[in-house]
């Protein structure tokens, strides 16, 4: 059987869970018999596992799991949170054969692999292991920091200002450019920017025609009016009155949000820059020039070369006319 194509697939079902799971991680599963027949498939979207989800979907079609293979993008869970371990569904279900592709850091639930070798299932791990886990870094890196992945989004002219002289900015980049912030949008737990931008622009920050309304955080010591969009009843308005970052930290971690997507100007996407925040930087680039104006990014108060903040380019795209650039850590380099 080609393990990488059913793990893929596995992968890619997963994806259709961000922004739904938070705080747990994004799944998905594939049930496929001996003869290599998908019999069912599943992500968790934020209520069942993915692993359940695909035996129901068996049920669904009047298939039976017993005696087949199934391939999950993270090891099952083994413990009982609001729903029951996923290694006992296997169990139920008959399933013979698995294989996962990233083992579950989260110590109250790892050990899958392990209890499902004990009980006479064969256990494949790691296969398509670093595709499956950069599908998850947010998830993951939260396990791992304690704290949510953050993906600054930034629009500017291709000489990095994002806004004129007198202050205007639409818009600078595309439609095409703000189609693709609404899908970022509904895969994020949370979107985030300071007062500056919420009295600027008024955003709703919410992602159009998607029923999905993630969590609006503003920062900042001024005063959101009552009248402000971000204070309708679309979706939860969080506001935090102050500047202090780490305060917010402490904050955000209460939340369990596996991702945050800031939509911040430059003084606060700048600020958690200069306090190593920000995880990911997608960045617009519209082909046009202003010579001047507001920079995208703000004083990082670097005075040598060798104190400079490398990233590394994950992937560029044409968005329509703009180029979208998406940049990563320099340490998550051998991930990707």
């Amino acid at each position: 059987m080609d393990h990488q194509f059913y793990m893929a697939r596995a992968i890619e079902l997963s994806k259709r869970g961000l922004g739904r799971t938070f705080p747990n991680p994004i799944v998905g599963a594939v049930i496929v018999s001996a003869s290599g027949e998908i019999l069912g498939e599943g992500f968790h979207a934020g209520t069942d596992h993915a692993e359940v989800v695909a035996f129901m979907d068996c049920t669904r079609k009047g298939k039976s799991a017993d005696g087949s293979t199934i391939y999950v993008s993270l090891e099952p869970c083994n413990h009982t949170g609001k729903t029951p371990p996923c290694t006992q569904a296997i169990l139920d279900a008959g399933i013979t054969q698995v294989i996962y592709a990233v083992d579950d850091p989260n110590p109250l639930a790892q050990g899958g692999g392990a209890y499902l070798r004990s009980r006479g299932v064969e256990v494949i791990t790691h296969i398509l292991e670093s595709e499956s886990a950069f599908q998850n870094r947010a998830w993951l890196h939260k396990i791992a920091n304690n704290r949510p992945y953050f993906t600054w989004k930034i629009a500017s002219t291709f000489d990095g200002f994002s806004a004129a002289v007198d202050g205007t900015s639409q818009w600078i980049t595309s439609e095409q450019s703000r189609q693709v912030v609404q899908r970022l949008r509904a895969e994020s737990d949370a979107i985030l920017i300071g007062t500056g931008t919420a009295l600027s622009d008024n955003p709703s920050l919410i992602p159009r025609g998607d029923t999905r309304r993630p969590l609006r955080i503003v920062m900042g010591e001024r005063r959101i009016p009552d009248e402000s969009n971000l204070l309708d009843i679309e979706s939860e308005t969080l506001i935090f009155p102050s500047r202090d970052i780490d305060a917010f930290m402490e904050k955000v971690k209460e939340l369990g949000l596996n991702s945050v997507l800031v939509e911040a100007g430059a003084t606060l996407g700048t600020a958690l820059l200069k306090k190593g925040l920000v995880d990911e930087i997608c960045w617009f680039q519209a082909p046009t020039l202003l010579g001047g104006g507001k920079k995208a990014i703000g004083d990082l108060s670097i005075e040598t070369l060798s104190d400079r903040i490398d990233y590394i380019i994950s992937k560029t795209e044409l968005v329509g006319p703009d180029l979208c650039t998406t940049l990563l850590p320099k340490k998550m380099e051998a991930d990707i």
